[in-house]
């Protein structure tokens, strides 16, 4: 990331949300990197670009096809690279053929010669990134838009080498660990298919058990199972759904209509407050032994620096324990044991030992041997010769607007995040004061504020199709006009699920939590009405 030459940070303020990464990009720019930032918002991130594409919210597909069709009209698509290492480039040129810059403008509210002039920077750049997290993801079309991305990444060859390439910001820490263990319903450990009967199979060998061939629900089509009364029966571990999860109203009637919730977690959440059993645990980062997996793919050891508090117990003490109750005994197994069972049923772990996690500081997967250094970028394949494995193939996708409508009734776009100072629903870090957090606020644009007669600090009542909040109003001059702000972090202050819409994506499940529309009343008229 230090080392590219121009960075596109798409859906993503990055100065708050991952203030860690977004230090490596000042890096960047401060050695002569470029930096657009691409978000509805003027964010803090966008303080430090070369320019900012305010585009309206879900228009990401039609300013990426735009973007490409400008590369493609100056001829600087990397045709060596896509003759030989991609497949698709005909239909995708003739998609977004139909996106010229005029229509993109139109559409995403940005000014033409911005677009063209990212365009271009990112085209002839030696190295370039695209960057990405929920504001690209936390759409009703999720996987279009980031299949809108890589398009660009692959048209200009900007994969599979040092500094250049596609990254998807993860939110929360181990995400990505979480992934790579298997937490996903249609894989297993390494990201091997549960319906691939040879992979299968060497699971069912290892755990003597048959697992059953098909993937399971995602999250999504979990609440949707609760509905219909099929799921019935609900295991949460570290998750806290009932204040996480659009449409706050239907998510606390499904978790309240089940016959049996199990809560493990190292607070009381509101979630756990639901539950008929809750497993108090420990705290992964501070008081057990194990492993830890960034974004760039680096599996780092964790060590236990104190033990759990009264009562709480670790993880898997608590998950084998469970084990023995139903029936099946795993024993006493130490993290390292079960860390040598995965090494040998997840080829892209098969060389990272703990000795070798501990002399390396870290080896990022795949890593197949222990001869192996690890992998400090993926995709490399691209450029063999010839090419390694399957070609990378272009995906034409078209733009589609939020499902949630702008009207009379609901005329202003509300879209939804994060603050520095605080973390998701705020359960792990309400709990500690900070001089930067100033509670939940609508936040507004100046000239909002005006056309609607309200002014900073006034509660106002903030309404969606699905149900209603009171929210402090909070100036944002940084706000264009017609859009408004608001966060996760004080659902007991202000639950501003209750305002979004669980419109998801089919293919992965993810709720558009950043569109929704809204309309503001003073209370003094909405009490009249």
């Amino acid at each position: 990331m230090e080392e590219t030459d121009v960075i596109l940070l798409w859906g993503s303020n990055a100065r708050e949300t991952h203030p860690i990464f977004f230090h490596h990009i000042l890096k960047a720019v401060r050695r002569g990197a470029k930096l657009y930032v691409v978000d509805p918002r003027r964010t803090s991130s966008a303080q430090w670009a070369d320019g900012w594409l305010g585009l309206d919210v879900g228009t990401d597909i039609s300013l990426a096809n735009g973007v490409a069709n400008v590369i493609i009209e100056a001829g600087l698509e990397n045709r060596a690279f896509i003759e030989r290492a991609t497949t698709g480039f005909e239909a995708y040129r003739e998609s977004v053929q139909k996106y010229p810059l005029e229509r993109v403008a139109r559409e995403t509210g940005v000014d033409v010669a911005l677009i063209r002039r990212m365009a271009l920077d990112y085209a002839r750049a030696d190295r370039a990134v695209i960057c990405w997290t929920l504001g690209i993801t936390e759409h009703h079309n999720a996987v279009d838009n980031v299949l809108a991305l890589i398009n660009l990444g692959v048209l200009t060859g900007h994969v599979g080498k040092w500094g250049s390439g596609l990254n998807p910001l993860r939110g929360q820490n181990n995400v990505q660990g979480g992934g790579d263990m298997g937490a996903l319903p249609h894989k297993l450990t390494g990201f091997q298919d549960v319906e691939d009967d040879e992979v299968r199979a060497k699971f069912d060998r290892a755990w003597g058990v048959t697992i059953p061939p098909k993937k399971g629900w995602h999250l999504t089509e979990m609440f949707e199972a609760m509905d219909r009364k099929e799921l019935t029966s609900l295991y949460v571990i570290g998750e806290n759904p009932a204040q996480s999860e659009a449409d706050g109203h239907h998510t606390i009637a499904c978790l309240s209509g089940l016959e049996h919730l199990v809560v493990q977690d190292i607070f009381l959440t509101k979630t756990a407050e639901l539950a008929d059993v809750v497993l108090p645990a420990s705290a992964s980062f501070a008081e057990a032994d194990g492993t830890v997996t960034n974004s760039e793919r680096r599996v780092q050891r964790v060590r236990r620096a104190v033990p759990p508090p009264p009562g709480a117990r670790d993880d898997i003490e608590i998950l084998c324990e469970l084990a023995r109750r139903l029936g099946r005994d795993l024993g006493n197994p130490t993290p390292e044991e079960i860390w040598e069972e995965l090494r040998k049923l997840s080829p892209m772990h098969a060389g990272m030992t703990y000795a070798r996690l501990e002399a390396l500081g870290g080896i990022q997967w795949p890593c197949p041997d222990e001869n192996h250094p690890g992998s400090p970028f993926l995709h490399g394949r691209l450029w063999e010769e010839p090419v390694g494995g399957n070609p990378a193939p272009f995906v034409p996708v078209e733009q589609a607007g939020p499902v949630d409508t702008l009207d009379e009734t609901f005329p202003l776009r509300l879209t939804t995040g994060r603050r520095l100072e605080s973390f998701n629903t705020g359960v792990q870090s309400g709990g500690y004061r900070s001089p930067l957090r100033r509670g939940e606020t609508l936040d507004i644009s100046p000239e909002d504020a005006r056309r609607y007669g309200v002014t900073e600090g006034e509660i106002v009542r903030v309404s969606s199709r699905r149900g209603s909040v009171e929210a402090p109003i909070h100036l944002d001059a940084d706000l264009k006009p017609g859009l408004v702000f608001m966060t996760f972090h004080f659902p007991d202050q202000v639950d501003t699920n209750i305002l979004t819409i669980n419109a998801t994506d089919p293919k992965s499940g993810t709720a558009e939590f950043k569109a929704a529309a809204v309309r503001i009343d003073k209370l003094d008229e909405a009490a009249a009405e």
